[in-house]
């Protein structure tokens, strides 16, 4: 370690015990900045540049910076997007001493929440979690057609699930199923951005979800059983078009299902790691029976799992004390540049509120979609996807939870439905060129070309780009409403997307022309639109509904015709 980097962490050292020491005090003085709390708010701000630059790349870092200088000279800024000028000093004290900056809701969810959730996924992984599930995903899914996809999918939702974290879901899953996707026929590149689209999946996906989920349900002011029960339902839609989307896929190339003596029987994954059930069944329980908060519910089923681990070997091997040393190592590392996204979301929070900005850029999105949700909805879009280039997921979410979720709720969005859409959206940087970081990582281990496997997730992945305008304005998707209305709403999802997925793909129960493709495509797009959308009321179902039956019933005339 060179001399200046240990110069640098004895001062982080010391202004952050000295923060700690000093803040209720010092917190009340933004407007005074007495010299002691600047220097320490200072020597802080420099350091967790520093320390962001190095973990999470220039990208951020110049992000972060452009949020700062919009907060020194938001009074500079033209017409409708003035705000005011913060001076400089008063500015760094504000940031690191105020309790809505940096030391706000990201730091405060990551230092009380998401370090629980690594370390269980941790524990998890360590004590053999990760293969007991991709055993089970193998021994449900290993005898049907392009069943190394399958188990893909199955076990990176399984795992995903818990750890919430796309890129080491790709590594831990990936490195067993991207092998058996190329040996059972499947190009390097498909099977690559299939592992992608599963793991990106994980993210969405509870009880665990991502950080951005715990963040959510804080900007909400609600608890997060609540969050983690309006994700099932588009969860479901996307794992259930992916998969589809394999068996079309496995059907048209006539690829196989793995051969039988490589598939493990059900009973026996279940009999060695029976117990890896009990630490999700703990922390159900205590999230929606207990309603326990998240970390308390985390700390809970983390406890069980390591005891667990330690009594019960799992395929020979039990969990000792070197393995906790590591667990505890990997984990710590695993939340550094965590914190450094924290310190960063805190910092651009804190910049537009401090200056007046976010306010000012709100009202101006409002102004630029002309009243129309439908522009709002797609300017948030394509604002999240432009900012996905250069950050990550809870970035994303983090900076257009501020900026455009108060503008999408002024226009009559129901909160949960403008905060899942932005959060979605946030997910698509991950398979999306010419960034795709889960692409680019599943890549690798297939030995594929990048760019090539990023496009292809992102046509796999099409349903993240159209579940949130679902639900934006079909509130039953959300688990919202009555179980009827809920339950109708999910299955003309279901049927749409399938007929999506099998023009996407091109193939049906047999290949499809371009007039074939069209129809498929129209009849999906009217099966799931939602009601409210264009006054419309239900008759784009009805239509739907009805050029499905047509659909079946001409396939069904044709099949007998074609048959020698």
């Amino acid at each position: 370690m060179p001399w200046y980097d240990l110069v640098a962490a004895a001062a982080a050292f010391a202004a952050a015990a000295y923060l700690a020491w000093r803040f209720p005090r010092l917190s009340e003085l933004v407007s005074r900045q007495p010299w002691d709390g600047l220097l320490a708010a200072s020597t802080l701000l420099v350091v967790f540049l520093e320390g962001l630059r190095r973990t999470s790349g220039m990208a951020l870092f110049i992000t972060t910076l452009v949020f700062i200088a919009l907060a020194l000279f938001g009074g500079e800024l033209p017409g409708e997007f003035a705000a005011r000028s913060i001076p400089p000093a008063r500015l760094a004290y504000y940031l690191v001493w105020d309790s809505s900056a940096i030391l706000g809701i990201a730091i405060k969810i990551i230092a009380t929440v998401v370090v629980v959730y690594v370390f269980f996924g941790q524990v998890l992984f360590k004590a053999g979690g990760s293969q007991f599930f991709t055993g089970i995903a193998m021994a449900l899914m290993g005898r049907y057609r392009g069943g190394p996809a399958k188990i893909a999918i199955v076990g990176s939702s399984l795992f995903g699930s818990i750890s919430g974290n796309i890129v080491s879901n790709v590594m831990t899953v990936g490195t067993v199923t991207i092998p058996l996707m190329k040996r059972a026929g499947f190009r390097p590149h498909l099977a690559a951005a299939i592992e992608a689209c599963a793991s990106t999946g994980g993210q969405i996906t509870p009880p665990v979800m991502g950080i951005a989920a715990f963040i959510m349900a804080e900007f909400l002011q609600v608890p997060f059983y609540e969050v983690a029960l309006a994700a099932v339902i588009p969860a479901a839609l996307f794992y259930i078009a992916l998969f589809i989307q394999v068996d079309l896929e496995a059907a048209r190339s006539r690829i196989l299902p793995m051969p039988r003596e490589e598939i493990p029987k059900l009973s026996k994954v279940l009999r060695e790691g029976w117990y890896f059930i009990l630490p999700l069944v703990a922390l159900v329980y205590a999230l929606f029976g207990l309603n326990y908060e998240p970390e308390m519910a985390g700390l809970i089923a983390t406890a069980v799992v390591l005891g667990l681990g330690v009594l019960i070997p799992y395929q020979g091997k039990r969990i000792g004390l070197r393995d906790l040393w590591a667990m505890m190592r990997d984990a710590g590392t695993s939340v550094l540049e965590l914190f450094m996204l924290g310190a960063s979301a805190g910092i651009m929070i804190g910049a537009l509120n401090y200056s007046g900005v976010g306010f000012t850029l709100t009202l101006v999105l409002i102004l630029l979609a002309g009243g129309s949700l439908l522009a709002l909805l797609v300017l948030s879009a394509i604002a999240n996807i432009i900012l996905g280039l250069g950050l990550p997921t809870v970035g994303v979410y983090i900076v257009l939870a501020t900026l455009v979720a108060p503008a999408l709720v002024k226009m009559g969005i129901d909160p949960m439905a403008a905060h899942m859409f932005i959060m979605y959206y946030g997910c698509l940087s991950m398979i999306s060129p010419p960034v795709a970081i889960a692409a680019f990582v599943a890549a690798n281990l297939a030995g594929a070309d990048a760019n090539r496997t990023g496009w292809t997730a992102m046509a796999f992945g099409w349903t993240l780009f159209v579940i949130p305008f679902l639900f934006v304005f079909s509130l039953p998707l959300l688990m919202k409403g009555h179980p009827a209305a809920i339950a109708l709403d999910f299955a003309l999802a279901v049927a749409g997307v399938w007929f999506i997925s099998a023009a996407m793909m091109g193939y049906s129960v047999r290949p499809l022309g371009l007039a074939e493709r069209v129809l498929y495509c129209v009849t999906g797009i009217c099966t799931f639109m939602p009601a409210n959308v264009l006054g419309a009321g239900r008759w784009f179902n009805v239509a739907g509904v009805a050029l499905a039956a047509a659909v079946f019933l001409l396939s069904r005339f044709r099949r007998p015709l074609e048959q020698p």
